[in-house]
């Protein structure tokens, strides 16, 4: 299942200068020609998560942390929706991170973040994460250049004493191009029942393109630790991303080998009237 998407691909290396530009958005390294195959095998790799997040939550052993970010319009909701669909609710959580509110900014960046940590037997999906508190800071020259690397490196600390407290880290960035962005951006300006989604905001993010690309560039170079990878997803086509992302998950939970506990009885002797 998937044994073609092989995520070491995909995967960012620690401290190692990375240039997006140098990817395409729309790669489809690994996978099937025919979009029927990636529909069935997206479907497959679906059933199986949804078995081993029902282990993982049952055994209440493991904790696994799936962050994604993306740039506007870059499909963080539908990502997530698809990739949650056969979850047990029980087990799961998903966290969207905004701008913080005055409560939160009084603060330090993680003071938000900690609390929605997965605990045993949990995932936790952060839709958006604490990766904003560098990025919009460093966009925006909200911190210099010595705040900026101190919060890099307290991410990657933060991160390191998760791991070793038994969080196992995934960190997913969808990359989407300027030019995808700008098709998404027209779709919904005119479909009126995505109004709603408009933000005069993306705008003028919009305009920070090439700064958002670097900060991205900077942060998951430093970051992308063994216990807490990132992997670049191609994710112009959304529906090869769909199944990029959960065989990523997939291939992470499968090493977890999460299985169902034993009964403390035995259940067959029960008898039930």
């Amino acid at each position: 299942m998937g044994d073609d998407i092989q995520r070491k691909y995909y995967r960012v290396e620690q401290n190692k200068k990375l240039k997006l530009k140098d990817r395409s958005a729309s790669d489809t390294n690994g996978q099937p020609a025919e979009m029927n195959l990636v529909l069935d095998q997206t479907a497959r790799e679906i059933v199986r998560i949804e078995d081993l997040q029902g282990r993982l939550h049952a055994e209440h052993k493991h904790k696994l942390l799936i962050v994604f970010q993306a740039t506007d319009t870059g499909g963080k909701d539908g990502c997530i929706r698809r990739l949650a669909s056969g979850m047990d609710p029980a087990g799961l959580r998903v966290i969207g991170y905004k701008a913080p509110s005055t409560l939160e900014y009084d603060h330090d960046p993680l003071w938000r973040v900690h609390p929605n940590v997965p605990g045993k037997g949990q995932v936790a999906i952060f839709n958006r994460s604490h990766y904003e508190d560098y990025l919009v800071p460093r966009v925006h020259k909200l911190l210099d250049e010595k705040q900026l690397e101190k919060r890099l490196r307290h991410l990657l600390h933060f991160e390191e004493m998760l791991a070793d407290e038994g969080v196992n880290i995934i960190k997913l960035f969808l990359y989407i191009d300027k030019d995808e962005q700008k098709k998404r951006l027209l779709a919904r300006q005119e479909n009126p029942e995505k109004h709603w989604k408009f933000d005069m905001a993306d705008l003028k993010e919009r305009d920070h393109w090439d700064e958002y690309i670097k900060a991205y560039e900077e942060a998951m170079a430093v970051t992308s630790a063994d216990h807490a990878p990132w992997y670049i997803i191609p994710a112009n086509n959304k529906k090869r991303r769909d199944l990029v992302v959960a065989t990523i998950v997939r291939q992470h939970l499968e090493e977890l080998n999460p299985r169902f506990p034993k009964a403390a009885f035995d259940v067959s002797e029960l008898k039930i009237k």
